[in-house]
């Protein structure tokens, strides 16, 4: 049970769920494989970077919903559109997202890869060319898809708008007026429901490895990335 052991020490847990209701908690390494290695959710194809619950708590599908973050420092309700989209279209989809921030944008890298630490690392680039910084994220391609230790945010504090490609593969966007990115995803054949539940509301489980934490630090390099952004 080495395996299952070692399993559990690096599943990261998210939300409210009470110690020993894990679904994984009494599969053995046969059936853990198993559903490890599923995918596909009906149409729905999700990348390696994360899995549901064992007892599906939240069935993975696609679609976008609208949603609303309370900023406690301005006190203001900023809108969000949250997104799940299937894997073939995913990446796609996200460089579409980032047209409407215009022309030169920040970046900010997250990493949970040092399991030493709580929380998340964040790494800080200002004033990036949009142009050079899709070339950059291409080439990083299957990192961003795959590994559930790297997240990414783009943003324009002019404006101020925010997309996000999270650890779990989601897309969010931040700020005022979010009409034109509700655009693309309808170009894209994405639906709107605003009752949808994302992987990230239960039980889930993410997967890194070796050669991901090396290419994030390539990433890092290649986007001049050197300080945490407190």
């Amino acid at each position: 049970m080495g395996f299952l052991k070692q399993f559990f020490r690096n599943v990261l847990r998210e939300g409210s769920m009470p110690l020993g209701a894990s679904s994984f908690e009494h599969l053995d390494e046969e059936a853990l494989e198993a559903h490890l290695g599923v995918a596909r959710y009906g149409y729905f194809m999700l990348t390696d970077a994360v899995r549901p619950s064992y007892d599906l708590q939240v069935v993975p599908c696609q679609g976008y919903r609208h949603d609303c973050y309370h900023d406690q420092q301005s006190h203001s309700n900023v809108p969000v559109l949250m997104a799940s989209v299937s894997s073939g279209r995913l990446f796609e989809t996200f460089m579409d997202l980032l047209d409407p921030l215009g022309n030169v944008v920040d970046v900010v890298l997250e990493t949970s890869h040092n399991h030493n630490s709580k929380g998340h690392t964040d790494l800080y680039r200002e004033h990036i060319d949009m142009p050079v910084l899709k070339s950059i994220l291409w080439d990083y391609e299957d990192l961003l898809l795959n590994d559930g230790c790297t997240g990414l945010a783009v943003l324009n504090p002019g404006l101020p708008q925010e997309v996000q490609f999270d650890e779990h593969k989601l897309l969010i966007i931040y700020g005022d007026d979010l009409s034109r990115y509700e655009e693309v995803l309808s170009a894209r054949s994405i639906d709107c429901d605003d009752q949808l539940k994302f992987i990230t509301e239960a039980e889930h489980v993410h997967s890194s490895s070796d050669v991901y934490i090396r290419q994030f630090e390539e990433l890092k390099t290649r986007l001049g990335m050197d300080c945490e952004y407190v």
